[in-house]
């Protein structure tokens, strides 16, 4: 079963609130280390899976690509990226990620914070692998296994509501995480580090970067920003197709 939470016309209203849907690219924490990493898009053809409202794809298309698609499974969501990232050389496309089925077609392929949403990795990596061109580039980011693998995603507290730790549990336990977001119940998948890195390899890629994105500086006067120093919240993986 494929969830799609963001066509819930409240949860939708309240992921419009965040900071990275009014800011864009520069609203998002990780973007200061994602854009470090991201290749050449230059006469290239781009896949974002997941894309959400568009930024990435417009990135891409600003910096020279020829043709990006974007694919999401959320009609909003899609709807929200013609309007505010319409570009002639973007095609968006309302498709789960796991439908995906091109050969030898990109030249990059992109997911910002999608891929944990997804149960079997392996059979989506398999299509990623295929879908690119060789030395074609993957990169992608997803929620840090440290943060996803004891499930409820929140600090512990003290009787006067002060942050005391994050938890960490059952962290080899891969699988089913069901959390809270934006007040909605939600359905994750944690895996470990290695996981994510040994299924790389093992399907063909070559490593690149791995990156435990950290907020920038000048982000760390928003409200608890401050503590996300405390435990890793993001992970960054670039990778190219042997």
């Amino acid at each position: 079963m494929k969830e799609n939470k963001y066509d819930n016309e409240k949860f939708f209203k309240k992921y419009a609130e965040m900071e990275r849907s009014k800011k864009g690219l520069e609203g998002a924490g990780e973007w200061y280390e994602l854009k470090k990493i991201l290749p050449d898009f230059n006469n290239k053809k781009v896949l974002d899976l997941g894309c959400g409202y568009g930024w990435h794809c417009s990135y891409a298309s600003d910096n020279g690509a020829d043709l990006v698609i974007g694919t999401d499974i959320s009609e909003k969501m899609l709807e929200e990226a013609r309007n505010k990232n319409n570009r002639e050389n973007i095609n968006y496309i309302c498709m789960a990620m796991e439908d995906i089925n091109y050969q030898d077609e990109f030249d990059i392929i992109i997911s910002s914070l999608a891929i944990h949403y997804i149960e079997n990795f392996n059979e989506l990596l398999s299509k990623i692998y295929k879908s690119l061109k060789t030395k074609g580039e993957f990169i992608f980011s997803v929620e840090h296994p440290v943060f996803t693998a004891e499930g409820k995603q929140d600090w512990y507290y003290d009787e006067n509501g002060n942050i005391m730790h994050f938890p960490v549990d059952n962290y080899y336990y891969e699988g089913k995480r069901n959390t809270v977001f934006l007040g909605e119940n939600v359905t994750k998948y944690h895996r470990t580090i290695t996981t994510y890195i040994d299924k790389l390899l093992r399907e063909g890629f070559e490593l690149k970067r791995v990156v435990e994105p950290k907020p920038p500086e000048e982000m760390m006067y928003i409200d608890g920003m401050k503590d996300e120093m405390r435990r890793p919240m993001m992970l960054i993986i670039s990778a190219v197709k042997k």
